[in-house]
C-alpha cells in the first residue's frame, strides 16, 4: 500500500455503517450517505483507503453492484477518488459556503460574525498611548516581534494564567488569525496533514487548504466535549497529522470545552504522537458562568516547544484592534519572528501600545464583557424560544455565540441565502466544516446589541417560516444586496 494510505477493513466499515436495511431510499444511496456522514463525522479520515467493492458486499450482506453503485455515486460527489494502486480513498469534497465579508453598512443586521463594539477602555487606552508615542516616534518604528513591553506584558498574563513565560517566547502579530496564518506558512508542507476539530473556526481550514494541506476532522460535541480526546487518539494513529487546530475553550462554533483532565490527556496524545498543537486561546478567559471559571491553560505542563498557543485582543477588547500573538518555546518563536519579519517588519507601534495597557489591566475589560455577552446571551435564548421554538439552540457556558441545530429538512444555506436581500448576514453551517457537513446547523452570535438582536431573530423567524411554507413578516430593515 502506498506511503500515507490507510485500510479500513471490510468488517470495520461494514460496523460504522450499519445495517442498510435500516436506511431510507435504493441501498446503495443509503451507503453512499452513510460514507459521507462518516467522513464528515471525521470516523473515515481523507486519504483513507475503501474495501474493496466485493469484500464490502460480503460483509454488508448485499450484492456488489450495490457497493459499486454507492463508489461511483462518492466519485461523481468528490467523496472518494480512484488512485492507481491505492483502490477508492477518501478525498475531501469541496464545497462552496456562503461566509460574506463584514459590512460597514449600519443598517445591516450581521449574524454572520461574532465581533462585539469595542470594550469602553479602548479609548482612554489610545489616549494612553499617544501619550508614550513622542517616546517612539525618535527611532524607525520597527519591531519585528514586538514591542519588549508588550511582549512582556502578554509573558506575565500567561504567567499568572498558570503558565510560565518569559518575553523572548512571545511574538507579536496583526491578529490572532495573523498568528495562526504564520504558524501554518511556517511548519506545514504540501499534503501534510492537520488534525481540526468539527466543526472548527473557517479560517483555520481557510488557512491549511491554502498551504497545501489536508484537513483531518475530529468531531467535537458540546454535551461530551472530552470525548474529542479519543477521537483525536485514533485519527492521529491513522492519519500522523502534522499540526493540529484546537480551541479548548469554548470552540467555534461548538461551544465545547475541554475539562482540566481532557486537555491534559489531548496534549499527551499530540505530543507522544509528535503533532505540534496550534492552541487558539482567544475566547479562553470569556466564561459566562459561575460553574465554567477559569481552567489552566492547554500548555501547561507541556514543553514549550510541543504547542504554539495564539490570542488576541479582538474578542476581549475589539475586532479593529489587529493585535494577536504566539506563544511557544523561545527557539520556536525566534524562528517565527523571523518569518515574520519577512512578511511584515512591524505591528504599528501606536497599536502596541494601547495594546500593552490593555493587557496589562485585562481583568476590568474582561469583566464588563462578560457581564455584557451575559446580557445578550439571554436576550437571543429568549427571542429563539419565543419565535423558534421548534430549533434546538443551546446555552452556552462561555464564548460569543451559539451553535443551533435546526428542525429537520431546514437548510442553513436556503435561509443565508434567503435573509441576505432582508438585510440580516447569517454564515451557513458548511462554513464550519470540511466537506458538506453542517448544513443544519446554524452560528447565532449574541453580540449584537439587544434591540438590534431581537429584530435580527425577528427576521430569521419570518425567513424560516418563509421557506416552511408559512406567511412572511415584515422586515423592519431596509433592503440591501450582499456579495
Amino acid at each position: 500500500m502506498p506511503p500515507g494510505i490507510e485500510q479500513s477493513t471490510p468488517a470495520e466499515l461494514a460496523g460504522l455503517v450499519g445495517p442498510l436495511t435500516d436506511l431510507p431510499g435504493p441501498r446503495y444511496a443509503g451507503l453512499a450517505r452513510r460514507v459521507r456522514e462518516l467522513v464528515a463525522l471525521g470516523q473515515l479520515p481523507p486519504g483513507t483507503r475503501l474495501p474493496a467493492e466485493r469484500d464490502l458486499a460480503a460483509a454488508l450482506g448485499v450484492s456488489r453492484v450495490t457497493v459499486a453503485s454507492a463508489y461511483r455515486l462518492l466519485r461523481e460527489e468528490g467523496a472518494v477518488s480512484t488512485r492507481h494502486g491505492a483502490g477508492t480513498v477518501v478525498e475531501t469534497p469541496p464545497v462552496d459556503a456562503v461566509w460574506s465579508a463584514p459590512t460597514t453598512d449600519p443598517e445591516v443586521l450581521d449574524l454572520a460574525h461574532a465581533a462585539p463594539e469595542a470594550a469602553p477602555q479602548l479609548v482612554p487606552a489610545y489616549e494612553r498611548a499617544l501619550a508614550r508615542l513622542p517616546g517612539v516616534v525618535a527611532g524607525h518604528g520597527y519591531a519585528p516581534s514586538g514591542l519588549p513591553e508588550l511582549r512582556a506584558a502578554i509573558a506575565d498574563r500567561y504567567t499568572a494564567r498558570g503558565l510560565p513565560t518569559d518575553p523572548d517566547q512571545v511574538v507579536v502579530t496583526a491578529g490572532t488569525g495573523d498568528a495562526t496564518a504564520l504558524v501554518v506558512e511556517v511548519m506545514l508542507q504540501p499534503g501534510d496533514r492537520v488534525l481540526v476539530e468539527h466543526p472548527t473556526y473557517p479560517g483555520a481550514v481557510q488557512l491549511v487548504t491554502a498551504a497545501g494541506g489536508r484537513c483531518v476532522p475530529v468531531a467535537v460535541d458540546a454535551g461530551d466535549p472530552d470525548a474529542v480526546v479519543g477521537a483525536a487518539h485514533l485519527a492521529t494513529r491513522q492519519s500522523s497529522p502534522r499540526l493540529a487546530f484546537l480551541m479548548p475553550d469554548f470552540s467555534n462554533p461548538s461551544g465545547a470545552r475541554l475539562s482540566a483532565a481532557g486537555r491534559r490527556r489531548l496534549a499527551a496524545t499530540l505530543w507522544q504522537q509528535g503533532v505540534l498543537a496550534i492552541v487558539d486561546e482567544v475566547t479562553a478567559e470569556l466564561w459566562l458562568d459561575d460553574d465554567a471559571g477559569p481552567l489552566p491553560p492547554y500548555a501547561a505542563g507541556l514543553p514549550d516547544a510541543a504547542t504554539v498557543t495564539v490570542g488576541g485582543l479582538s474578542k476581549s477588547v475589539w475586532g479593529g484592534l489587529r493585535i494577536g500573538w504566539l506563544r511557544t518555546d523561545a527557539a520556536l518563536a525566534a524562528s517565527l519572528g523571523a518569518a515574520l519579519g519577512r512578511r511584515q517588519l512591524s505591528v504599528g507601534p501606536l497599536d502596541q501600545l494601547a495594546a500593552a495597557a490593555l493587557v496589562r489591566d485585562l481583568d476590568p475589560v474582561l469583566a464588563g464583557r462578560r457581564q455584557l455577552l451575559r446580557e445578550r446571551r439571554e436576550v437571543l435564548l429568549a427571542e429563539a424560544a419565543a419565535r423558534l421554538p421548534h430549533w434546538t439552540v443551546p446555552r452556552p457556558s462561555g464564548g460569543l455565540s451559539a451553535w443551533s441545530t435546526l428542525p429537520p429538512g431546514r437548510s442553513s444555506a436556503a435561509l443565508a441565502a434567503a435573509a441576505a436581500p432582508l438585510g440580516l448576514l447569517l454564515a451557513e453551517g458548511r462554513a464550519f466544516g470540511t466537506g458538506t457537513a453542517f448544513d443544519d446547523h446554524l452560528r447565532l452570535p449574541f453580540t449584537l446589541p439587544p434591540a438590534r438582536l431581537r429584530t435580527a431573530v425577528a427576521t430569521l423567524a419570518a425567513v424560516d417560516s418563509a421557506l416552511a411554507g408559512g406567511p412572511v413578516a415584515r422586515h423592519p430593515a431596509r433592503p440591501v444586496t450582499v456579495v
